[in-house]
């Protein structure tokens, strides 16, 4: 009898501690972009309003009008900056985007022609002091 609580004990401690290092990680995976002053972590895609690129691996997209989410791409576009649309695709149903993951980047060319997904590395949320580094010709309109 004592053996079997001994054992039901560290069975215990055994699975409180999956379940903290469980909800660790998660909490770490979901962790981007940071939480704004109303706490979210996330803006729906019709809070998008516009975007510009000062480098071929980067978009800045303006959201709420007052808020600016650093996209970083994971593979260079040459003439990133030229391009006619980049939209966020809602394809998947998603209507919220959280991370860099949920998000779908479609570009046009200027004139039509082709389309091409880009796959977005890292999404971060910059803070006002951030956005005032931007040059005024990079910042999203």
């Amino acid at each position: 009898m004592i053996m079997g609580r001994m054992i039901s004990n560290r069975l215990g401690r055994l699975a409180a501690g999956v379940v903290a290092a469980s909800a660790t990680l998660g909490a770490a995976a979901s962790a981007a972009p940071a939480a704004d002053s109303n706490g979210r972590n996330c803006f729906t895609v019709n809070d998008w309003h516009g975007w510009s690129s000062p480098s071929p691996d980067v978009l800045y997209l303006a959201v709420n009008f007052r808020d600016v989410y650093k996209a970083t791409l994971a593979q260079p576009v040459e003439g990133l900056h030229l391009m006619d649309t980049v939209v966020i695709s809602d394809e998947a149903g998603l209507q919220s985007v959280c991370s860099a993951v949920d998000l779908h980047l479609i570009m046009t060319h200027r004139g039509g022609g082709s389309r091409r997904g880009l796959i977005v590395r890292s999404l971060t949320k910059l803070t006002p002091e951030e956005i005032a580094t931007i040059p005024k010709k990079d910042r999203p309109n």
